[in-house]
């Protein structure tokens, strides 16, 4: 790829290709993250989503960047809505709403040792996962599932799948308000039906956790955290509900663009003007599997409730909800005027600083816990958002996949994985050894480097350091 890469500051690099770039493209690395994002062809996206038409200051990406479907996973870009900027179904993905929710235990590290166990068991055992159908909460028919697609986790909730306090703590108070289940199809309806609170596969997980270091304690306090506290790290999104809204949607796009007069350099970029029908049919449709997402991560939040009750007999309480595969529509001041845009952050998170009026009453002095997994074995992160963050108020979401899932096949056992795990006292409960291994800690970025990397950029700070005890993999 013909590009310059030019370093701006120690964790901002620009990027530039000769052509019809509309806005420069700008990854947030160190020198240390940066090569891998050029392996894997990273910048090259970088650079075609900043030919989108209506795009506004650049085409970002974060330290966790890596080659994804259309935008890279961890692209952030913004549109102008009434400069004729567009949405694009390659700027959220195919998991929508795909999300990290974090949980805190009324319990200390120390006291669930005896239980660990017992309590990995009880998880493993009833937490669904992998591939197809298989959910905690069946839907009877379309008619409850447009109930869903409405409500989000406020419905899960008003069913009794939670607490009033959960929708406080969750992005969009656990819906988003735009849902149009009208333009999600038949076959997406099918596929989430018998999904509802279940992990899916790949990098999905339900992992229990202990707060191993306190960068910044009254932040830490005001989310609800402590040093040696345990917690609960979900991670999973829209199922194949999700997927077939993002296929759909991308298709109809693809075969409208020439009607839009729109060109660009990669079918997986397909869009159309925000304002257009296609456009907010898509964005309907998008927050109905978003909000399917939330209530999905709010049915595994039950299920670890009911778990830790009966091993532990220990309350727990949601930290947070947020997602990192979505394309919103926010007001945001450029050059001194306050301009609608579309935001896309694909495999990035909303990172929202103390005082926004998007935030709870509970999160409005603190700011908005920025939540950062790392793999099977490795550290994640709690951050926070900044004020001065630059990027439309956006962060990384994890560490970033470094090995595709096929050398991570050659690489690695599954079973000799899970013996290393459990040797350094993580105990492992796996849907398959296959699935297993391709989500070995070696095929993803050092996520320690990746934190460092967020936080000298400007786009979080540090605030707690949570290690694995065990781990339930999609």
């Amino acid at each position: 790829m013909d590009v310059t890469v030019r370093e701006e500051t120690p964790f901002r690099y620009r990027i530039e290709r000769e052509g019809a770039m509309r806005v420069p493209g700008v990854v947030f690395a160190s020198r240390e993250l940066l090569p891998q994002a050029v392996g894997d062809r990273a910048l090259e996206q970088v650079v075609n989503v900043a030919t989108l038409p209506g795009i506004v200051r650049a085409s970002y990406a974060m330290p966790d960047v890596h080659w994804g479907y259309g935008f890279p996973i961890g692209g952030v870009a913004a549109t102008d809505v009434d400069a004729g900027g567009v949405v694009s179904p390659g700027g959220v993905g195919f998991d929508i709403s795909c999300g990290v929710r974090l949980l805190a235990a009324n319990m200390e590290r120390a006291d669930l040792a005896p239980h660990l166990k017992a309590l990995m068991d009880i998880l493993g055992d009833t937490v669904p996962r992998g591939a197809g159908r298989g959910g905690l909460w069946k839907m009877s028919g379309r008619a409850q599932m447009e109930k869903l697609l409405v409500g989000g986790a406020r419905y899960a909730v008003e069913s009794g799948h939670g607490v009033p306090r959960d929708l406080e703590r969750c992005e969009d108070h656990g819906a988003l308000a735009d849902a149009d289940p009208n333009h999600v199809g038949q076959r997406a309806i099918e596929r989430g039906l018998q999904q509802v609170g279940s992990l899916g596969s790949g990098n999905h997980f339900l992992e229990v956790q202990a707060v191993d270091r306190v960068y910044d304690a009254s932040t830490a306090a005001a989310f609800g955290l402590r040093a040696g506290q345990v917690c609960v790290m979900i991670h999973c999104g829209s199922r194949g509900l999700g997927h077939q809204v993002c296929t759909d949607h991308a298709r109809v796009m693809e075969q409208s663009l020439r009607a839009y007069g729109i060109k660009i350099p990669d079918r997986q970029l397909a869009c159309a003007p925000v304002v257009s029908r296609s456009g907010r049919n898509y964005l309907g449709a998008m927050a109905a599997a978003a909000n399917y997402g939330r209530a999905n991560r709010q049915l595994l939040t039950q299920a670890a409730r009911r778990a830790f009750a009966t091993t532990t007999g220990v309350d727990v309480d949601l930290v947070y909800d947020v997602s990192h595969n979505m394309a919103k529509v926010e007001t945001h001041a450029l050059d001194g005027e306050v301009r609608r845009l579309c935001v896309h952050r694909k495999g990035a998170t909303l990172a929202l600083p103390a005082g926004h009026p998007s935030l709870s009453e509970e999160l409005a002095e603190a700011g908005q816990p920025v939540l950062v997994p790392g793999t099977m074995g490795t550290a994640s992160y709690v951050m926070v958002g900044t004020p001065d963050n630059g990027a439309f108020f956006s962060a990384c979401h994890g560490a970033g996949r470094v090995w595709s899932r096929h050398r991570a096949l050659r690489e690695v056992q599954g079973e000799h994985l899970r013996s290393v795990l459990e040797s350094r006292g993580i105990a492992v409960r796996p849907s398959s050894w296959r699935g297993l291994a391709e989500e070995a800690p070696a095929a993803y970025k050092d996520v320690d480097a990746v934190a460092t990397a967020t936080e000298g950029a400007g786009l979080a700070r540090l605030v707690a350091r949570l290690v694995p005890l065990g781990v339930v993999k999609g």
